[in-house]
């Protein structure tokens, strides 16, 4: 890869994590399907490092700009950065965020290893006053899933000004839109599972943080805990990665319209679109009952939780008990994927029509 410039996101999603270039050489970073290792060299033991690994770690610190440890899951990747934190140790955290980590850090909070402090993350002001005597700022930008801005220049800044440390979820927005550590961020955490790797076939996480402190700390935490992913499924993140640019730019053009036409839609009464991206958020007129009946009656659209895939995907989110109060019972989280932008239009009409 060439020194001689700072390479564009779409550069690096292509180039970086390759094997150095020799003749005969191979392009693709091979599976690395091995658990013991002759005994002198870096590794030592297959949960303590792994070929594979490495790549898909050097091309994600390629385009989030600090050093990246990857995980077996994105809740995984979490869980490590608030192992960092001593017992008791306050945290705060949107009270309409990713419902994974809410649930996680409410028994955390229920048990006594965290304080927990919910604050509306949108509202900077408050934020920075919950932040006061705390440990740790858990940010995400957009929400998920109400797909609110948070204005994370200023959070970080502040936090920084606190003493407090940040970590921001970048899984919705990506480093193609922003990069958190640019912004003084400690640690930037993905589920690789969504964009990164973006064909909905494994589970995967990552850490990455330009402190080399924090990035040992948490090397030991992932070969203390196991929380270490499978080759398999970093070598197809690895090969996801890739088209991901390619990906979300094709699937957030998609995103642009519909959010337009869903606006104009008579059974829509709300839109959250936060300007980029390929994720929409809507609310309809209707109960939750037809809520349900509009996101199971699409042909195309595929009425399920995750997000990020090349394939279009939807679900009312309340219908999880864990869900944020604030999240209307007929709000529809809409990842908006790759397809044509009319056939998806036609059968999110032809849904609509149900109710």
């Amino acid at each position: 890869m060439s020194s001689d410039k700072k390479l564009k996101p779409e550069t690096l999603a292509i180039s970086a994590g390759r094997p150095v270039p020799v003749p005969d050489g191979e392009l693709n970073t091979p599976i690395a399907l091995n658990s013991t290792f002759h005994a002198g060299g870096p590794i030592g033991y297959g949960r303590y490092g792994n070929e594979t690994w490495t790549a898909l770690e050097d091309a994600i610190s390629a385009l989030e700009g600090g050093e990246t440890l990857v995980f077996a899951s994105g809740q995984a990747a979490a869980t490590a950065i608030f192992n960092l934190l001593p017992i008791g140790a306050p945290v705060v955290l949107s009270d309409e965020g990713y419902q994974g980590i809410a649930a996680l850090l409410k028994g955390f909070h229920e048990s006594g290893r965290l304080e927990v402090r919910f604050v509306e993350a949108t509202n900077t002001a408050a934020v920075l006053e919950a932040a006061k005597g705390a440990a740790l700022l858990w940010l995400e930008s957009p929400t998920n899933p109400a797909l609110e801005n948070v204005d994370l220049k200023t959070i970080i800044a502040g936090a920084k000004k606190l003493g407090v440390g940040v970590a921001v979820d970048n899984t919705l927005a990506t480093p193609l839109t922003q990069k958190p550590l640019e912004f003084g961020a400690d640690f930037v955490m993905h589920s690789v599972t969504k964009y990164f790797a973006g064909h909905s076939d494994i589970i995967l996480g990552s850490v990455s943080t330009n402190d080399p402190a924090l990035y040992k700390r948490l090397g030991d935490v992932r070969k203390l805990s196991g929380a270490i992913p499978g080759p398999f499924e970093v070598w197809l993140a690895l090969r996801g990665i890739r088209t991901f640019p390619l990906r979300f730019r094709a699937a957030e053009a998609n995103a642009k319209e519909l959010a337009k036409r869903l606006a104009g839609h008579a059974k829509v009464s709300k839109v959250r679109y936060p300007g980029f991206g390929g994720m929409i958020s809507f609310e309809l007129t209707c109960d939750a009952a037809g809520t349900d009946l509009v996101t199971q009656s699409a042909k195309i659209i595929t009425n399920t939780t995750s997000l990020g895939g090349i394939e279009s995907m939807w679900e009312r989110r309340r219908r999880w008990a864990t869900e944020s109060h604030k999240i209307s019972e007929s709000l529809i989280r809409f990842s908006v994927g790759c397809e044509d932008v009319d056939d998806l239009w036609d059968d999110i009409t032809a849904s609509l029509g149900k109710i």
